[in-house]
Parts: structure tokens; sequence; C-alpha cells
């Protein structure tokens, strides 16, 4: 870090905005769970969690009631260093048993498991009995054609009830889950069915995106051309579309397979360290890169994550507007069957057929807690107040907000206007990698926009300078010095790139690349990933840093900051803002933006250009991709695209005036 870094003010030091309330604290899961320890603070509970992992893990398998099949002789074996720790050791258990078939002995059996809608009105509800005999039934139907234990099984579905029955059927039958985005190409699926050597495939017929049927069978179909391990296929009839291409031999409808199976199946018995799961994150370069998760793993972390920070309670109703294919996917199912409590599911745009689709949602299905990203806010605050207050949002008890860097007024717009300013957002960061989150907001610290209580319980999180030393008040690499129970156990076939993305940088620390920041009282603060850092003369300055400023402007809707080359000062920024409705580009609005940012970051940041788009490229899930708009910018190869929400929008910044 240098001096130059040291003496720039840290521009997110916002006031604290929300107390907790007492009688909520108390009885929180959380306050809970320190007082059966004689724990006196959330303080407290991070120093004994990272003084003694083994203490602590044990204490939230305990805490989440986890049932084994045969008890673990030891929670963690770090003989091999902390990069490939064993978990459970000898322990045997399928989660399944503790998602679905520990509940039929309780009272839970009757409660909602599942809430689903489809953009099209259509809605169904799956109570935890009948979600178990249809997973039985899926299950028997995939033992039936020849599947079982260790088989890799792709899932090709938006978010509809079957892709969560499929998803917990191939756990039971001992398989291995490789969930794939329901937007994903050709390439991109032949990549990871490929890489993977799935065996089978249970996809959609198509997905509803605003009010359109759109195919993806045949997207499928051009995929598996290339991908000859898979040997069968089931096909849910989604969406009608006519012309869907079954394959003699390989091909069955779910209708025709699934409904006719008995309703009873056997879970099988795996070891808690078998894997469960392979989900691909993409990179900047290489191939995407497969997160291997165990069944004693990324569980039991998301589940933590809801319990702990999110205080989601038996019979509460966890809706975050997410894909399969990203791990926020599978963290919603493991995490809300594990605590009792329902999973919302939503197929379709959340703006459509109108700007309160997202709030009607939440008053249909009586969310206590909604998903989000900063990005959607930002994106539904530019229609005012009135379709939030259409809808009674008094079963939320919280938001929870993941994905980008927030700004300042769309975090203060959440909180007065969704939440009443009385009830948090639990601002929450992590990864793939991580199975949930590093950071996250919780139910007995006080708060300020934009930022984080801190770290779960569990994670051994810090700052750093590029030495490895700790810093506050200033920029820095997050990473974390102990592992964790549902750290990934490493990349499917390829242990040295693991090691090397996230042990290797700094000696005996996992860089997880994303660049923070620790304020004076104590609360965490993501500015974006430090692959995106920008560097002008030796100062180091996030994008998050004058999107934020941007974003506070009226006339701008959303922007992304990059770094472009400067033959002196190594790094300028260069600026992209969508304009919010009524305001048009011009030279005046780029001079006074510009303006803008160099006077509050000062004038050495000062950018070398605004930028005007129509739309930015981002994620399905809503992250812009930042290393997309600097390589159209500078005309140089796109990498992975596998991701993207639409390729319009890299025309969009080519085009930027």
């Amino acid at each position: 870090m240098t001096a130059s870094d040291q003496d720039r003010v840290f521009p997110f030091g916002q006031p604290t905005v929300w107390v907790p309330n007492p009688t909520w604290a108390a009885a929180s899961n959380m306050q809970q769970f320190m007082g059966r320890y004689q724990i006196e603070d959330y303080a407290a509970l991070l120093r004994r969690a990272r003084d003694d992992i083994e203490w602590f893990w044990n204490a939230v398998l305990d805490d989440l009631s986890i049932e084994f099949y045969k008890p673990y002789t030891q929670v963690v074996d770090l003989s091999s260093g902390n990069a490939f720790p064993r978990w459970c050791v000898d322990g045997e258990m399928n989660i399944v048993h503790n998602l679905l078939d520990k509940w039929q002995r309780t009272p839970v059996r009757e409660q909602a498991a599942l809430h689903w809608e489809g953009e099209e009105g259509a809605a169904r509800t799956l109570t935890y009995r009948e979600l178990y005999v249809e997973v039985n039934r899926c299950a028997n139907a995939l033992r039936g054609i020849g599947l079982g234990k260790g088989d890799l099984v792709g899932l090709y579905m938006p978010m509809i009830p079957e892709l969560a029955i499929a998803f917990l059927a191939v756990i039971k039958i001992g398989g291995i889950i490789l969930p794939l985005f329901s937007g994903y190409g050709p390439a991109a699926i032949e990549a990871r069915l490929v890489d993977a050597q799935a065996s089978a495939v249970i996809a959609a017929d198509g997905i509803m995106r605003r009010g359109q049927p759109v195919p993806m069978k045949s997207v499928l179909d051009e995929a598996l051309a290339g991908a000859p391990s898979v040997r069968q296929v089931v096909v849910v009839e989604r969406v009608g579309v006519a012309s869907t291409p079954m394959v003699r031999g390989r091909d069955l409808w779910w209708h025709d397979l699934i409904p006719r199976q008995p309703a009873e199946a056997a879970t099988e018995v795996t070891g808690a360290e078998d894997v469960l799961m392979v989900i691909y994150t993409s990179g900047t370069t290489g191939k995407p890169k497969g997160a291997v998760h165990t069944h004693c793993g990324f569980p039991i972390k998301a589940a933590q994550d809801m319990r702990q920070c999110m205080d989601l309670k038996m019979g509460e109703a966890m809706f975050w507007l997410t894909d399969m294919g990203w791990m926020m996917g599978p963290w919603l199912v493991f995490g809300a069957l594990l605590n009792g409590a329902s999973m919302v599911f939503y197929d379709g745009a959340p703006d459509f057929p109108g700007p309160d689709r997202l709030w009607s949602l939440v008053a249909q299905h009586r969310v206590t807690h909604l998903g989000i990203t900063p990005s959607l806010m930002r994106a539904l605050r530019a229609h005012g107040d009135e379709p939030v207050h259409r809808h009674s949002q008094a079963s939320l008890r919280a938001i929870g907000s993941t994905g980008s860097p927030w700004d300042p007024e769309s975090w203060l717009w959440t909180f007065e206007t969704v939440l009443g300013g009385e009830k948090p957002i639990l601002n929450y960061s992590g990864g793939t990698e991580i199975s949930g989150g590093i950071l996250c907001g919780n139910f007995l610290t006080p708060n300020k926009p934009c930022a984080f209580s801190g770290p779960v319980p569990g994670m051994d999180a810090d700052v750093v300078d590029e030495e490895g030393n700790p810093v506050r008040g200033v920029v820095g690499e997050l990473v974390i010095r102990q592992p964790w129970i549902g750290m990934t156990r490493g990349f499917w076939g390829d242990r040295e790139r693991y090691f090397t993305t996230y042990w290797g940088k700094i000696p005996g620390m996992w860089v997880h690349g994303d660049f923070a920041a620790i304020d004076e009282e104590e609360l965490w603060y993501i500015l974006g990933r430090s692959d995106d850092t920008i560097k002008v003369a030796g100062k180091r300055l996030g994008p998050a840093e004058v999107e934020a400023i941007l974003n506070g402007y009226p006339a701008v809707l959303e922007s992304a900051a990059i770094g472009v080359p400067h033959p002196v000062k190594d790094q300028e920024v260069v600026a992209f803002c969508v304009l919010r409705t009524g305001y048009s580009a011009s030279d005046e609005l780029r001079a006074a933006l510009i303006g803008l940012v160099a006077e509050q970051l000062g004038k050495p940041l000062k950018p070398r250009d605004i930028r005007f788009v129509t739309t930015l490229p981002k994620t399905r899930n809503a992250k812009v991709m930042h290393r997309v708009i600097r390589a159209a910018y500078l005309g140089q190869p796109l990498g992975d695209l596998t991701s993207l929400e639409s390729a319009a929008a890299v025309d969009a910044v080519k085009h930027s005036q």
C-alpha cells in the first residue's frame, strides 16, 4: 500500500443508520448460539471461532442438528496443510437425509418446503412430505435408467419445481450434481459436460422470458454433439415447445418417466467427504473452473450463513433471485431445507409484466428473507416508491444483497422504502468456492449504508497489503487465514490450478480476489474485484468508488468504471454511464460528471472520459463485467463470455458516445 493510498479519504464513510432492535437481537439464532457457549458478543464469537476451528465447526454441525449414519472421528484434519483439509473424518452421511428424510418424523413434514411461481402466473407449493415423495419417485426413475453413485448429472433448467426435485434426487442416489446456467449457449454447456464427463442431463424444453418461450432443449442437443459421455437425457415440458426434438434411445420425457415410480426410495449411504456437486465458475482466461464440493461442506456452510447471520428460522421463507447455475441456487436449496424453512423459486423476469412484480412475489409468498443485487435495486428505484407500496412488504424481516457493490443512494432507498427504515440489509459477499459468504450483515451490530457488519463466524478474514500485512482505513486484498468447512475441495481434475489461484499469491493465505477495506468502526466494504483495480500514478482505486459517485448524480441510473493504459500514470479512469429516462448525453453532462469525480476523489483521479451507453454488460445474476467492458473499449479479445446476459451490451460499449 502506497502513501498516496493512505492519504485518500475512504469514500464510504457514511453515518450509522441501522441500529439493532434489542428484542430481535435477543431472539436471534446467533444470540442463542452465543448464549449456549457463554460468549459475550459478536466480536468474541469471531475470536473464539478463529482460535479454535475444531470447536466451532463441531458446534455448527450440532446447532444444525446434522445427522450421520456413522459419526466422524475428527471434525477436521489439517495434516496436508490449510489448502487441503479433510472434514468430518471417517464420517458417513448423505445430506439428503438431513434435507428431507429426517423431517418426515417431525411436524415439519407438513410445512411448505417450496413455493414456486412462473412468469405467466402459474404457481405450486410442495410441503416437505410432498417434496420427499417427488424426490423418491425421481430417484427411482434415475436408478431405473442406470444412474447411481458417482455419476455426474447435469441440470439445465430454469427455476421450476422439477429442478429442485431433480437436484435432490441426484444426491439421494449418491450422484454428483452439475448445475448449468439456464442461459448458457451450446459451447458453454459442452465445455462443462466434457470436462466433468457427465453421464446424463436433466433439462427443460424451454424457459419463459418476458412472455415469450425460449427453447433450451435444442441448445442442449447442439452441445451434446460434442459430449459423448452423456448417455441419458430427461426432458421436462415447461413451455410446450412443439418442435422439441427427442433422440430415440437417449431422450425421455419427465412426465412419462417420473409419475409412475414408487413413492419410497432408499437414500444412498455416502462418505461425508464424497463429492456432492461440481459447479463451474468462469475466469477471465482459461477454461472454466469446476469447484468441487462435498456432502459435509457446501450445504453446512450455506445453512450456517442463513441461520447465524441472516437469522432464518424454521417455517420462514427465503427467496433469492438466482439461477441454479450460480452458487446462490444450490445455496438456497441447501440452506433453506437444512433449517426447516421454505425456499421460493421464481422463473421469470423480476420486472415483468411490470416494475411491481418482485414486490408482489414477496407479498404473495409471505417472504421473510429476500435476496437481490444492488444493480436490480438501482433499476427498480428508477420506477419510484409506488410499485413497492402497491403490495404489503410486512412479512419481510431482512433483505440480503450480493453480486456487486452498493451505491449509498440505492442502499438508502431500499432501506427506507422497502424496509421502512427499521429492518436490516444483510450485505453478503463470498463466492462459489466459498459455499456462501466471507462477510455478511447480522441482527446484532449497527450498520452503515453499503457496509458489511464483518466476517461470517468461522471465516478468519482480513484485509492486507501486497506483502500480507493487515491494513485499516485503506483499500487492500481480502484474504482468509484458515480453512472453513465449505471451502472447495479443489478444482475438478486440476489440483495445481486451485492451489495457484487461491493459495499461491500470498504464502499461507487464501487470496479471494476482492478489493476491500475496514473502517475505524470495524465495518467492512467490498469495492469490487481486485482484478478490476485501477492504478493511477501509484494510487489504487476500486471501480465502486467511482461508480458510487456517478450513481448518486440525478441523471445517472448506473455506471461502470475501468482503468485504461496511460504512458506515464500507468492507468486512467474511463467510466460508462447509463442515463435515466428524460436525460440525454451531452458534452455538458460529461464535463459535470468528470468534475464531480475529480472533486470527490481528488484531481489525480480525474477520469479521462465519461462514455454514455444504453446498457452495461452483465451476467444473468446482474454482476457488471468490468473486464468485458475494458476489452470492448480497448478492442482486445473479450475472453470467456459464457455468463454474459446479452451480447448487445458489448456492442453498446463499442458504440458508446
